[in-house]
């Protein structure tokens, strides 16, 4: 029971329709078809809606370490189910490799022929060490999903987000988990920040903010995501979480999406009493997407896409640094831009990862940023510029 989000002619989400329905209105005129950053096909009204009126509208986000599940959802039908691959293990090799290369840089500058006391070394910063910062690889993992959740936010009439929190406590001192209750972690500083950003999503209502409930998956009162996700018959593949289907994480997000419309309430009745699930909600088949970033890390080695990064870390022995990646607009092309390049006769569809100024050809990657081929910029269709995220 697939559904086309509808927006209207100010870019207010309104309810979502039948294909069959959307399609009419593009061919009347009455409708511009679109696409949003996440792949999602919509269609924005140039008349005046028949009827403003919008149902609950619920997203459950379930995030993890490197895989996350998003699903919306309304008491009728499951809208759209999202695998979200995340960015951690890149962020977290990046900055790795920056601390490594800042270190060789200090150890270049300084002149060890002097003397000690005349050498350049940097001067004692002040102490910052006691800032209250999330790391960079767990605020990147958080982003992204906020990032999604926006961008769903802006087709879809959303009235609450459903979120996961984990508990987990950890003793810094021998970096292993502790039984003192206090329940802190990286983990979870970087999901109470993901929570406040997601409060501050305002929908283009007159409700105002949009509400943020929280659900935990070891709860045993009937609220908890494994319960619900067992009360709606939904599957769970725990052998291998890394395969992108909805058997791995978007089922979570379903089930904590569900988590609005049905509540786990007490009871009692003619000769008896006790917790049952109240409310109604339908739980069907919808679209499914994977979203990650542009780029990739293979066997330790990064791949495709660089961030304001012009040539390899260390020189060679002659001084020069070999360009890496593209650096601005080449042949009409930016990195991760999506284009439709034909080769042979045989077209594909993917991602600008490289650029060779020799040979000038392109590399040409998929969504997992494994490289079709490469091709002439003339042979090179813009379908879009990058936005940043690749979709399957």
């Amino acid at each position: 029971m697939n559904r086309v989000p509808v927006i209207s002619k100010e870019g207010k989400p309104l309810m979502p329709t039948k294909p069959s329905r959307a399609r009419r209105w593009v061919s009347e005129g009455k409708a511009v078809g679109r696409w949003s950053d996440l792949g999602v096909y919509y269609v924005q009204l140039t008349t005046p809606p028949s009827a403003k009126e919008v149902q609950p509208i619920a997203v459950g986000v379930d995030p993890g370490k490197s895989y996350s599940g998003v699903g919306v959802q309304s008491a009728k039908c499951t809208l759209l189910q999202l695998h979200l691959i995340l960015p951690f293990g890149r962020v977290k090799k990046r900055m790795e490799t920056r601390a490594m290369l800042r270190r060789g840089r200090r150890g270049r500058r300084i002149n060890r022929n002097v003397p000690f006391k005349l050498r350049n070394h940097r001067q004692c910063r002040f102490d910052n060490r006691k800032q209250c910062k999330l790391p960079p690889s767990i605020k990147a993992s958080r982003q992204l999903e906020l990032r999604v959740v926006t961008e769903l936010a802006a087709i879809f009439p959303v009235t609450a987000i459903g979120y996961e929190r984990v508990k987990a406590d950890v003793d810094f001192s021998k970096r292993k988990r502790a039984k003192s209750g206090k329940g802190f972690s990286p983990v979870m500083v970087g999901q109470n920040w993901a929570i406040s950003q997601m409060k501050k999503i305002a929908l283009r209502q007159a409700q105002g903010i949009t509400p943020v409930y929280v659900r935990h998956g070891w709860q045993k009162d009937g609220n908890g995501t494994s319960q619900l996700r067992t009360q709606l018959g939904l599957e769970k593949d725990r052998a291998n979480k890394s395969i992108a289907k909805p058997e791995s994480h978007a089922g979570d997000g379903v089930a904590l999406a569900c988590g609005y419309f049905i509540k786990y309430v007490p009871f009692t009745g003619f000769n008896s009493h006790g917790y049952t699930h109240f409310g109604s909600v339908n739980v069907t088949a919808s679209p499914f997407k994977i979203i990650t970033r542009p780029g990739a890390v293979k066997r330790g080695k990064e791949y495709g896409f660089f961030r304001r990064q012009l040539h390899f870390e260390v020189p060679n022995k002659s001084g020069v640094r070999k360009p890496k990646g593209i650096h601005g607009t080449v042949e009409g092309f930016r990195a991760a831009d999506l284009v439709k390049a034909t080769k042979s006769g045989i077209s594909d569809v993917g991602y600008v990862g490289g650029y060779s100024p020799k040979a000038k050809v392109f590399a040409v990657y998929d969504w997992q940023w494994k490289r079709i081929g490469l091709f002439s910029p003339k042979k090179m269709e813009l379908i879009r510029r990058s936005n940043g995220l690749c979709v399957a």
